[in-house]
């Protein structure tokens, strides 16, 4: 049974468990992402927040202590320069535990670990703005009403305005062209007669 097992000792002694989390805290804080057995990666999770809580407050006290965790000076000063700057405003819950399948070889279950902040993939919303696309030509303002000056002094007075002699329908303004056509026609034809004639007199 499970009863009162607060820690997984991951079947290694205490001295080879502190090696291997600490090793596996540096390299996530360096590659900011790292692939191990399921139980790993919750024991790692509970091993590095408390280190990266620490490194929100940089001060010599809290870097020796994050030191004697990690044991590797390299990683400390990225996780105090370029990850504790990131995480600041979060909270807690600073890493991740994707489940990954099961292993091939011995069954063994799987898990992707890594640092929310510096997940592009989820945080692409948050990064790119929204582009704003123009696709049509920006139209002119309407001039208000208010504004438009009428052209006539007196707009009681719109007699001037109408035309009387515009057709009232388009009928009627067919009718008048083809009238007009015909009457050209009719003109022509006299006059091509009347050169006829002329001709005829002069032989």
């Amino acid at each position: 049974m499970k009863h009162g097992k607060k820690v997984n000792h991951l079947g290694r002694k205490v001295a080879h468990r502190k090696s291997m989390l600490a090793n596996m805290a540096s390299s996530l804080i360096e590659h900011k992402l790292i692939n191990t057995t399921l139980a790993k990666a919750k024991a790692l999770r509970q091993f590095v927040e408390p280190l990266i809580t620490k490194s929100k407050i940089d001060s010599t006290q809290n870097r020796r202590l994050v030191f004697r965790a990690l044991r590797n000076k390299y990683a400390v000063a990225t996780l105090f320069r370029d990850v504790a700057p990131k995480v600041g405003d979060r909270p807690g819950g600073y890493t991740r535990v994707i489940k990954m399948g099961n292993r091939l070889g011995d069954n063994a279950a799987m898990a992707l670990i890594e640092l929310v902040d510096f997940n592009e993939v989820y945080n692409i919303e948050k990064s790119e703005a929204k582009k704003t696309t123009r696709r049509s030509r920006s139209r002119k303002k309407s001039i208000p009403s208010e504004n438009i000056v009428p052209e006539t002094e007196n707009l009681s007075d719109t007699s001037e305005l109408v035309d009387y002699n515009a057709p009232e329908t388009v009928a009627e303004e067919t009718d008048t062209v083809t009238q007009e056509v015909l009457e050209q026609n009719s003109q022509e034809t006299k006059d091509d007669s009347a050169t006829e004639s002329e001709k005829k007199e002069d032989t």
